[in-house]
């Protein structure tokens, strides 16, 4: 299985409650709504800007959003 990477997010509650009617629109739990919206912007920002580089890519540090395995 993959590594799994969690962020918090933290935002008002009127926000968070259009985050939920959208989602309720779209029939997708909160979690998937926002990779869908992430992986837009990746995608618009990379026609913009241009591709990131696996360099680039490669030098983040991932281990402070290391999900924890479940016992």
């Amino acid at each position: 299985m993959k590594q799994q990477y969690a962020v918090t997010v933290r935002m008002s509650e009127e926000l968070m409650r259009q985050l939920l009617c959208l989602c309720e629109a779209e029939h997708r739990t909160p979690n998937n709504q926002f990779l869908l919206m992430l992986r837009n912007a990746v995608q618009y920002h990379e026609r913009a800007k241009g591709h990131m580089s696996r360099e680039k890519l490669a030098s983040f540090d991932l281990t402070p959003y290391e999900e924890k395995p479940q016992s």
